[in-house]
């Protein structure tokens, strides 16, 4: 018997490897996914003052739904709303305004709700006058009064006025 016709055979060859290119259909949804992410976060980061109203807008509700006494309310709204007026407007702008000047700064500001009785009972539950009588409408008006201020409240709207 002669083994001649094992050399007459092919040489061995195996497959080629696979390439990485081009990309199979589910690496290029994940690449399209991760482009997509990227750009919505660069567009989260650049807008910072949606983020702060975000912010400010979940703190008028937490101290909505702790349901404390009228006079501690006030007191914790007009503390939010002052931090935020200082935060958009700038210090100079609003740091020294107190009593009817910051009231009306305010309401000039986007918290037209704030005009009349509601902003005054506001101020006087706030720094300490007891006299004065407070329901709780006046508790929810302030809530109320605060949140529109929050969403309306920009430096271009009280340059317009």
């Amino acid at each position: 018997m002669n083994n001649d016709w094992l050399t007459q055979l092919a040489p061995e060859s195996a497959p080629a490897s696979p390439g990485w290119w081009p990309l199979a259909p589910g690496w290029w949804a994940l690449a399209i996914l991760i482009v997509i992410a990227a750009g919505l976060t660069l567009l989260w980061l650049q807008r910072p003052a949606a983020r702060r109203q975000r912010f400010v807008r979940s703190e008028l509700q937490r101290l909505r739904e702790r349901a404390i006494e009228p006079a501690s309310a006030a007191r914790g709204i007009q503390n939010l709303l002052r931090r935020y007026a200082l935060t958009v407007f700038g210090h100079d702008a609003t740091a020294r305004l107190s009593g009817e000047a910051w009231l009306q700064f305010v309401i000039d500001s986007g918290g037209d709700a704030f005009a009349g009785d509601s902003g005054r009972t506001l101020l006087a539950a706030a720094f300490g006058d007891t006299h004065a009588p407070i329901s709780e409408a006046d508790r929810l008006g302030w809530f109320d009064a605060a949140d529109q201020f929050l969403r309306r409240a920009h430096p271009q709207r009280r340059a317009a006025r």
